[in-house]
């Protein structure tokens, strides 16, 4: 079984080389800017010594190649191509003719003599505009003319150091595929539904032949369908909505959510390049051989067991959810878990917690310390779940992530209700649980000018009379059911919680808790969040979190 191999390769590599750009491709489109770019970095570039005696290199994105005959077809790459080859081809000109260099041959199959052109044509003093091709070809070799000319005028700018770097340090990644039709493959590339992003190019060095070539070709095409196997399982259970918004903090959109575990073992940072996770795997396969394979491939499976055994284990899902969710990065947990039992996880765990836990709970303000309510209101939610053992549901970290989560007060406040745009709406669905007997006349014909005033007496009926922003009048809520009520007094608030329950949507545990007034064993008031709801709405919260206290 064939295998589109993969490997990394020197620019001083692909000269002996020859290359034709197919006619299914556009021809030759690259501006000065991006010349001048790419040879600011290879310029920029210093290459410095590792460990191993070998220097570090720069990389050029994929160059994707067929063999046909002793040509190779260039599906994905031309451009790079062709202005690498401009670049040599003006630094050969800095030598006499028997010294200068074999480069690579490069032909466009849709100009007729491109090879010819490209060889003895090019001019630094003129633009060929014979057709669109050799105009876009001769204008990028007058910058990289004019680039180098004026780098000649800065000191200590060596140019025959710009040639190493060039030819031996500068590498593109090389891919060249077996068997797949061409077309099929440059436009699933284009239309970027199979770009080669680090996971297919990883997957590749997995499944290269010549990784095995020292045993039987049985053996060979079995371990391979045994990777591809796992591979296929871990993808899989990564794309499970649930699983994937409880390990990232965030959105984080990969075209192979595999990629994931990848970046996480190369330790990549939101500043390297884009193909950083794959040179990272690229350098751990030097022997290529099957137990190097098998030893790279065993981390992998580590990495992502360990992430499986956070994800499936009651506890350490809600714990690690939570710290995630307060941006401790999973790298951090990764690390904390090195080389210890689960129990001495969770203790690392329970400290880290402890941590982003504020001494002064029932202090707390509305407002100035809203995010911090919000992290005690989620932390609250989730050891309640955990502190009963019989409960099996879990917090679902995904719809927490994804939709906008608000901290809400259980009754309405006086200085909320000024901003009520509705007015006559409030009055007639409040007025409903007012008791017939406790109606005032003059809150049936308020007038504009009186809204205020009305509608903190009609408030008053259901609460003590105290504006409340501490968080014992507080808890958390999707913004859709929060904006579903708006300023809405408590019985009101408890009504549209009960049905939007009936249809589905999410109520957090101590929400719940909250409206069904499970906090309080005195339910003579079912209307009213009072003063004994609150004290003991808050003394649970204590309670609950007094594990945490530092």
């Amino acid at each position: 079984m064939e295998q589109n191999s993969i490997q990394l390769k020197t620019i001083g590599n692909l000269l002996p080389d020859s290359f034709f750009i197919p006619s299914y491709q556009r021809g030759y489109r690259w501006t000065s800017r991006e010349v001048i770019d790419l040879l600011n970095d290879i310029s920029n570039f210093t290459p410095k010594e590792l460990e191993t005696g070998d220097k570090t290199w720069y990389c050029l994105q994929p160059v994707v190649v067929k063999k046909q005959e002793s040509v190779f077809e260039v599906i994905d790459g031309q451009q790079r191509l062709t202005t690498i080859y401009l670049i040599l081809h003006y630094l050969n000109q800095g030598y006499v003719e028997e010294r200068r260099r074999k480069l690579f041959d490069l032909d466009y199959e849709t100009r007729e003599g491109s090879a010819d052109f490209l060889k003895t044509k090019l001019s630094n003093k003129c633009i060929d505009d014979s057709n669109i091709d050799y105009f876009f070809i001769s204008e990028a070799y007058q910058t990289i003319s004019k680039w180098f000319y004026e780098q000649g005028q800065v000191p200590n700018f060596d140019i025959s150091s710009f040639e190493s770097k060039i030819l031996h340090h500068t590498k593109v990644i090389w891919y060249e595929s077996v068997g797949d039709d061409s077309i099929a493959i440059f436009t699933r590339i284009n239309s970027g539904k199979i770009p080669l992003t680090n996971g297919e190019l990883i997957k590749a060095l997995f499944l290269n032949s010549s990784n095995f070539s020292k045993i039987d070709p049985e053996k060979i095409k079995l371990r391979q369908l045994e990777i591809a196997s796992e591979w296929d399982k871990i993808e899989y259970s990564l794309q499970n909505e649930s699983f994937w918004w409880f390990i990232n903090e965030k959105e984080n959109k990969l075209s192979t959510r595999i990629e994931f575990i990848f970046d996480l073992m190369s330790n990549k940072t939101d500043k390297d390049d884009e193909h950083f996770t794959f040179r990272y795997f690229n350098d751990k396969f030097v022997k290529k051989t099957t137990k190097e394979i098998n030893a790279n491939w065993l981390d992998v499976k580590k990495y992502f067991q360990i992430l499986e055994e956070w994800f499936s284990e009651r506890e350490l899902y809600h714990k690690v959810g939570f710290l995630i969710v307060n941006g401790i990065k999973i790298k951090e947990l990764l690390k904390l878990n090195e080389n210890k039992s689960k129990n001495e996880f969770l203790k690392e765990l329970n400290a880290q917690i402890t941590a982003k836990v504020p001494i002064d709970i029932d202090e707390l303000e509305y407002g100035n310390d809203t995010w911090k309510i919000k992290n005690i209101l989620l932390l609250h939610n989730i050891q309640s779940m955990l502190n009963n053992e019989n409960e099996t549901n879990r917090f679902p970290f995904d719809r927490y992530k994804k939709e906008k989560w608000d901290v809400e007060h259980i009754t309405a406040v006086a200085d909320k209700l000024s901003t009520e745009k509705h007015q006559e709406d409030w009055l007639k669905d409040t007025l409903k649980f007012v008791p017939k007997e406790k109606i005032k006349p003059e809150w049936i014909n308020y007038d504009k000018d009186s809204f205020l005033k009305t509608a903190k007496e009609i408030s008053d009926v259901f609460t003590d009379g105290i504006d409340i922003n501490d968080i014992s009048n507080l808890t958390l809520l999707d913004s859709a059911t929060n904006r579903s009520y708006k300023n809405a007094v408590f019985p009101l608030k408890r009504s549209t919680i009960i049905e939007r329950e009936k249809t589905g949507t999410f109520i957090p545990l101590c929400t719940k808790n909250v409206f069904m007034k499970f906090y309080n064993k005195d339910v003579s008031q079912m209307s009213i969040w009072g003063k004994e709801d609150r004290e003991a709405y808050l003394n649970d919260i204590l309670t609950t979190l007094e594990i945490f206290k530092k």
